[in-house]
Formats: C-alpha cells, structure tokens, sequence
C-alpha cells in the first residue's frame, strides 16, 4: 500500500456546511459528498408566537421566523451567531446539549425546542419537528476513495452521521483516520480506522485543529511549507 500519497479529507456534511469546513483547512485536498440531507417537514407549532427557542442546530433557526428580539438558547457558537442575523437574543452553550440545562432552567419566558427528526440529545422542554435529516449514499468519487490506497481523513460530526458513514466504510481499502466531535461521535463508529482523535471543544475550529494534529498530517503540513518556500 503507497505511503506518501496526499491524505484527503472525505467531508460528508450538507454541502454548504462541507464547504466552509473545507475552507478552514485550504493545505487539504478534500472531496465533498453530503451523506445527510436537510428537509423541512410540516407541523403544527406556530413558532413565531414562541416567547423562547431552543436551538440544538443552526438548521432549526430558519423555520423559527424572526427574532424580533426573542430568546433564544443556542447550543454553541455557530448556532448563536445564525440566530443573532436572524435577530433573536442569544444566550450560548458550550457546545454540548448538557450545557442548555441551565439556561433553560433560569430562562424567564416559556420555551419550545425546533429540531430535526434524529435527535442526540432529548430536552426538558416540548420539541418539535422542523426538518428531516435525509441519508443519502456516498458519491461515485468518495467511494474510489475509500476503495483507494490514499489515507483518508473522516470527520464525525454527529453520531448518526458516524454510523452511516461506518456502513459505507466497512469494505474501505484506504487506510481511515477518524475524528470526532464529541465521544458519542466516536462511539458510533463501529468500522476499522487506522487512528482516531477527539475535539477539544465540539465545534468546526477545534475539528479543524485536531485533524491538523493527526500523525497523517505530517504529508500536507509539508507540503504547505513546500508551496510558501517555492519561487514564484
């Protein structure tokens, strides 16, 4: 099996999640293929009469109408910042769902949590569906991939994303280095990997530094030395 061909990054979240994700790591070749779609499913919650949300995900927000200054409690950072453009007040969790206990809690106002059919964490508080998460298949050019020799580099970002992505993954010749969001991310993979890490912090930036971290980085941390020292 070759050693010193390029790992990739296989990213397999919805594709505008994929992209920004690919942006932060620019020194890795990367191949996009959503194995998650999003769709809104119908319901009877007038949401824009609630005098609080929950948000879980940044998908929930759009289907929450306008914040008009209403409260809303985020599960970390990129959840806030989508509801603080649609114009809710934002108070943030660490990023993990425990972390909404107590604002929920201490919140002053009613409170109703929009969220997607597969959900990780239940909440104290009335949900409601909003949208679906649609499995899809991988791409014809994800799967040479996996049936390649290149090392390949698989970010979980959920647990049910890590465990579609192990079905796919089970036959894979090409050798996987996983890494995850959280434990129960990991915990969900149940294919082999030939190494595996864990964010610090369960959010894009801590992924993207604990892939940089990975031994396979080694190959692409020099070539992006390789390219700012080449003559123009």
């Amino acid at each position: 099996m070759a050693t010193d061909a390029a790992p990739l990054l296989l990213l397999t979240r919805p594709q505008a999640d994929s992209e920004r994700f690919a942006a932060m790591l620019p020194e890795w070749p990367a191949v996009i293929s959503p194995i998650l779609r999003i769709e809104p499913v119908a319901h009877d919650a007038d949401l824009r009469a609630a005098e609080g949300l929950v948000f879980t995900s940044s998908h929930a927000v759009g289907f929450a109408g306008p914040g008009r200054g209403r409260l809303a409690l985020c599960v970390g950072g990129r959840t806030g910042a989508i509801a603080r453009q649609a114009g809710f007040d934002v108070r943030e969790g660490n990023g993990f769902a425990e972390s909404l206990l107590p604002l929920i809690k201490a919140s002053p106002v009613p409170l109703i949590h929009p969220h997607g059919r597969h959900l990780a964490k239940v909440l104290p508080v009335p949900g409601v569906v909003v949208y679906d998460q649609i499995a899809l298949p991988l791409s014809d050019a994800a799967r040479a991939l996996l049936a390649g020799d290149a090392p390949l580099v698989l970010p979980l970002f959920s647990p049910r994303s890590a465990r579609l992505l192990a079905a796919e993954a089970r036959q894979a010749r090409a050798p996987i280095w996983t890494v995850a969001i959280s434990a129960a991310a990991l915990a969900a993979w149940d294919a082999d990997s030939a190494g595996h890490a864990v964010a610090a912090r369960p959010d894009a930036k801590a992924m993207a530094a604990a892939i940089r971290l990975l031994p396979v980085a080694e190959h692409n941390a020099r070539r992006r030395v390789e390219q700012r020292n080449a003559p123009d």
